[in-house]
């Protein structure tokens, strides 16, 4: 059920990014959306509202079908700034129980504490036990449930380089004195296990930002279960004492295994440990 609703809510992220197209046209905003992903937009809800059964509904459920109904160019506008982005958050807090039990592969707890366990403390995660997909699953579980990132999403697009996918993630900063700032990040995942992200990988990744824009990207994560080369780290070093507006971020092995650390469930869920 988790896996068939994270695909559908997929989905609805794509029929948006390709509707809010219309959005961009001189159209006036009481003329009826017209463009085909419309009816696939349609479906899809119905398909969440199947899957969510008897599950109450999330805030703004009754706003989004209203607006679906009618469905003009400014009822299009209020879907994708409002009432997507507060049910999408709704059914993912609604995923996972606040104490969900953790997964293991054990069918007595009681032979278990008996048997005395010993030995030294593991802190390394086998990281060699995912895939590539569930390597970019396990980050998307990160950034969903942390508190300061909001409307995490997948983005594909089949000219891609890699065919890969990369995540797209609001992360929020509360100024008491500036007021609220919100920087879109792209996190892109590589899943290298014998290779290190090198000079010409980081150009090559930082071409592929302009796949996702506009709007503008204001920080560019990269992810990898490997390592940066010392010529890499100094090449982003460089770039970010430099006048350029965008931001990258290296998120390598030890540091996905500090954060990864407090959050027990996800390693026993992907079996990392």
């Amino acid at each position: 059920m988790r896996d068939t609703l994270q695909s559908v809510i997929d989905s609805i992220d794509e029929d948006l990014r390709d509707l809010a197209i219309e959005l961009e046209s001189e159209s006036e905003i009481n003329e009826a959306v017209t463009r085909p992903s419309f009816d696939d937009l349609k479906s899809h809800i119905a398909e969440v509202d199947t899957l969510l059964g008897s599950e109450p509904r999330p805030s703004r459920w009754t706003d989004l079908h209203r607006h679906l109904h009618f469905g003009l160019l400014g009822d299009l506008q209020d879907i994708i700034k409002h009432d997507w982005p507060s049910v999408k958050s709704g059914i993912r807090q609604s995923l996972y129980a606040e104490k969900e039990p953790i997964p293991v592969e054990v069918d007595d707890l009681g032979s278990l504490v008996s048997s005395k366990p010993s030995g030294p403390i593991v802190t390394k995660l086998n990281w060699e036990n995912l895939s590539p997909d569930e390597f970019e699953r396990i980050i998307f579980a990160l950034i969903s449930s942390e508190k300061g990132y909001e409307n995490p999403e997948w983005l594909t697009k089949t000219n891609a380089p890699d065919r890969g996918r990369d995540l797209s993630v609001l992360r929020v900063h509360n100024d008491p004195l500036g007021g609220v700032f919100r920087h879109r990040t792209i996190i892109q995942c590589k899943h290298w296990l014998s290779k290190s992200v090198s000079v010409s990988d980081i150009a090559e990744l930082k071409e592929q930002m302009k796949l996702w824009e506009p709007p503008k990207v204001d920080i560019h994560v990269i992810a990898t279960s490997g390592r940066f080369t010392s010529d890499a780290v100094a090449s982003i070093e460089k770039h970010n004492q430099s006048d350029s507006g965008l931001r990258i971020e290296m998120w390598a092995e030890s540091h996905l295994e500090r954060l990864l650390s407090s959050r027990p469930s996800l390693i026993a869920e992907y079996g990392l440990r």
